[in-house]
């Protein structure tokens, strides 16, 4: 009777020693897990640098600034000893009517494995300057030099423009050249002269042909402007302050933007003031939609939840079972499961995520399994445990595809997950 006791209480021992030492090897796994994390997060700045490479020589993300008039004036200061002095001012004027269509054209390059979006884009600008508003400015007709008026244009990357920017104003035709500017929303960009008159309507076009690599924004400069865009690209992401009306086929993709002066936080003229056009930029980013890199960080997130439902799933295996499992099996099959998030990173590389996750999955599973049915010596036990890691692999294969409810079905599984260890647990004799 004493030595059944003795028996039964080191039969309790031995099971709370292994569930402590599983528990340990359990917390001891997340070394390799942050290994792995590292491992990603190096090979997206791969990624980007192959970008920023083939971006750099082609021409990078772009931002339009459409025609801008820049009027110098005289201004009195008067000192505080009396005396006073004219000095010229800059006073700035949006055009009242923009409208600007183009085509976009997407080009996907390679550099190594990795896929670098570009895109060509034939962009028509058309516009009114109504009659300078010189009450608006404060100014008198006067003081206004007429003559040395000119219009500004830029873009982000110079490198881009595939030809000289030629603008139509009235009936005169200018070619703008590179300039600097001392201004709040442009130190780079194209400027020509041009003729105004007091009271005079302008109107203009320009042809821009722009190449660029990922984005391409649009500053709504217009008190009315609207922007329309058409593509072959069917994955769009449309970007900026103000969202399109688009409608989206098997052809591509149309956007139409229109922005309202009211809708900005700048005026249509000022002068002696500074103002950040760019926060009212829009466009389009033409991305490429597979990034294997945020899903596989995402799931990796989850090794600590895999790593414990898989130990948990063992041991009650292996306890019902009647079987004895050394905690080195555990740890082989631990290193199984770490081992599962570098196949899927690097097969992601070149097949996509959910291909990859499959075949990682599948691999993993099935070396588990094999491992299993040597170790348990029953090919049952093996399957039970080949079902368990299906299960829990697509458990988070759906909870990584979701966004808006995921955490509500994570939530959900783990309840689950729960309650059947809790069910079967209650048998074992601790």
């Amino acid at each position: 009777m004493e030595q059944t006791t003795k028996e039964s209480l080191w039969q309790k021992s031995k099971l709370l020693l292994k569930g402590l030492l599983i528990g340990a090897l359990s917390l001891l796994l997340l070394i390799p897990a942050y290994f792995v994390r590292d491992l990603i997060e190096e090979r997206e700045a791969r990624q980007k640098e192959a970008i920023a490479e083939v971006s750099g020589r082609w021409a990078g993300s772009q931002q339009l600034l459409a025609p801008v008039l820049v009027v110098p004036y005289w201004e009195t200061v008067e000192y505080s000893n009396g005396s006073n002095e004219s000095v010229r001012r800059l006073a700035y004027v949006l055009p009242d009517k923009l409208s600007i269509n183009g085509q976009l054209k997407p080009e996907q390059r390679h550099r190594g494995i990795y896929d670098v979006m570009l895109y060509s884009s034939d962009l028509q600008i058309d516009g009114r300057f109504d009659p300078l508003p010189l009450q608006q400015l404060q100014l008198s007709a006067d003081k206004v030099i007429w003559n040395e008026a000119y219009v500004a244009m830029g873009v982000t990357d110079a490198k881009g423009l595939r030809d000289e920017l030629q603008l139509k104003w009235n009936d005169s035709m200018y070619t703008l050249n590179p300039s600097r500017f001392d201004t709040g929303f442009l130190k780079e960009g194209f400027s020509t002269p041009v003729s105004i008159a007091p009271g005079q309507t302008i109107t203009f076009s320009a042809q821009v042909k722009l190449q660029g690599s990922g984005e391409l924004l649009f500053l709504p400069t217009g008190k009315s402007t609207d922007v329309k865009l058409s593509s072959v690209w069917k994955e769009p992401s449309f970007s900026g302050a103000t969202l399109p009306d688009y409608t989206l086929s098997s052809a591509g993709f149309t956007a139409q933007w229109k922005s309202m002066a009211h809708t900005r936080n700048f005026p249509q003229a000022w002068k002696n003031q500074t103002y950040q056009l760019q926060s009212a930029a829009m466009g389009v980013n033409l991305f490429i939609p597979v990034n294997g890199y945020q899903k596989t960080m995402r799931s990796v997130k989850y090794a600590l939840l895999c790593i414990v439902l898989t130990f948990a799933a063992f041991f009650l295996v292996e306890t019902a079972g009647k079987r004895s499992v050394h905690p080195l099996h555990y740890g082989l099959v631990g290193v199984a499961l770490i081992l599962f998030y570098t196949l899927l990173l690097s097969v992601s590389e070149y097949a996509g995520f959910d291909t990859a996750y499959i075949v990682a999955a599948a691999a993993t599973i099935g070396l588990i399994t094999l491992f299993l049915k040597s170790v348990l010596q029953s090919g049952r036990l093996a399957a039970i445990m080949a079902f368990v890691l299906a299960l829990q692999y697509g458990y988070i294969f759906v909870v990584l595809q979701l966004q808006d409810s995921a955490l509500l079905v994570g939530s959900i599984g783990l309840f689950v997950v729960l309650a059947v260890i809790m069910y079967f647990s209650r048998r074992i004799k601790w």
